[in-house]
């Protein structure tokens, strides 16, 4: 007999609803009155960028943003025709691998450009990164005049920047936006497509929105900042019971003995751990719960590779029952956000979405 452990059978998996993503992308669209450049890099932060993708086409995004020329060419292979820009900064000996995939390149400096440009058509169009702030790549906002000349070339199809600090209201974006200003404005044309904003700045209106925004996190559910729009949940995270076993008050849990029963308890183990891209530690802070049957149980112990445990009490626990670790329980009875599980794992809700592994199947609806 043939077992499936995909899918609702599998030990553990990732649920995505791409009618909220669409809905979301939806939302910022329409805060920021211009069209979308959808980040999907990192398998789309872990929710999967072909389906993604695929679901967002419907939208009319001016094209995609990924991080590697592998990611590119994974939504080529998916028959994603728009245009993909790769953020990396690119290096003159994969210049080849674009070009193979009809890539758009992210240049920030002198030498690589120069060297794009004189493969001419065979190269194609480039975006330009310019540093205002961030101090991680791209050409400085006061060091673009030198290039002015270099840069009035047809190759030149768009130019961007990082905010380092978009989600604050601190008037960091709003210099970085003014040096960006100023940068392009020492270029001898205006490129056909700039873009600056993030999905936090994407949000705040249209004073970042130039040509196109580069929503990414806020598209998967994730908060974009305090007093920013939430965005519909997209990713709930579910785990079956694997294990069920009654404690005495003084038994130990898990590795070194991280955790020692106060009372007589029972304990369920969930068929997850952090090879899955949970942190070892989530026990730790005694805040962090799942649900299970619709009821809060906190996690107790460190987390081990494939496993993790739950403090369940006098609760009702049956192997095959279905755990809750982000999004609604399963039949009802309360939710726990990305916000809050990602709290708990002392992460970023980005950190905490791209690190769910692979081994987890993605369930799409």
């Amino acid at each position: 007999m043939n077992v499936s452990t995909s899918g609702r059978d599998a030990r553990a998996w990732v649920e995505v609803d791409l009618a909220a993503v669409v809905e979301n992308a939806r939302t910022v669209a329409r805060v920021a009155g211009t069209r979308l450049l959808p980040v999907v890099k990192a398998n789309a932060y872990g929710v999967g960028a072909v389906a993604v993708s695929q679901a967002l086409e419907a939208l009319d995004p001016w094209g995609y943003g990924v991080a590697t020329i592998e990611e590119g060419a994974e939504l080529r292979a998916a028959g994603i025709t728009r245009p993909v820009l790769v953020f990396t900064p690119a290096r003159d000996d994969l210049f080849d691998g674009y070009r193979a995939q009809q890539l758009t390149p992210a240049l920030g400096d002198g030498r690589t450009v120069a060297d794009w440009i004189a493969r001419g058509a065979r190269g194609g169009a480039f975006h330009l990164e310019i540093d205002t702030g961030m101090g991680r790549s791209g050409v400085r906002w006061d060091e673009v005049e030198p290039l002015a000349d270099l840069l009035d070339t047809p190759y030149l199809e768009g130019c961007y920047t990082q905010f380092h600090s978009a989600e604050r209201s601190d008037g960091s974006a709003e210099q970085q936006l003014e040096r960006f200003r100023l940068a392009v404005g020492r270029l001898a044309r205006r490129p056909a497509v700039l873009h600056v904003a993030n999905s936090a700045a994407a949000l705040k209106g249209r004073t970042f929105a130039f040509d196109a925004v580069r929503p990414g996190v806020y598209l998967y559910g994730g908060s974009p900042g305090e007093g920013l729009p939430e965005g519909k949940p997209v990713v709930s995270v579910r785990a079956r019971v694997v294990a069920v076993r009654r404690v005495r008050a003084g038994d130990s849990v898990s590795y070194n003995a991280s955790w020692t029963a106060a009372r007589d308890t029972t304990i369920a183990t969930l068929g997850i751990g952090y090879a899955d891209g949970l942190r070892r530690s989530l026990g730790a802070s005694g805040r962090a719960q799942v649900l299970l049957r619709g009821r809060p149980c906190p996690i107790i112990g460190l987390v081990t590779m494939d496993l993790m445990m739950l403090d369940v009490g006098d609760g009702p626990a049956a192997v095959g029952d279905v755990a809750t670790l982000v999004g609604s329980a399963d039949g009802g009875g309360g939710a726990i956000t990305l916000e809050q599980f990602a709290a708990w794992s002392g992460e970023l809700q980005r950190e905490f979405l791209t690190g769910l592994g692979p081994r987890l199947p993605r369930i799409y609806r």
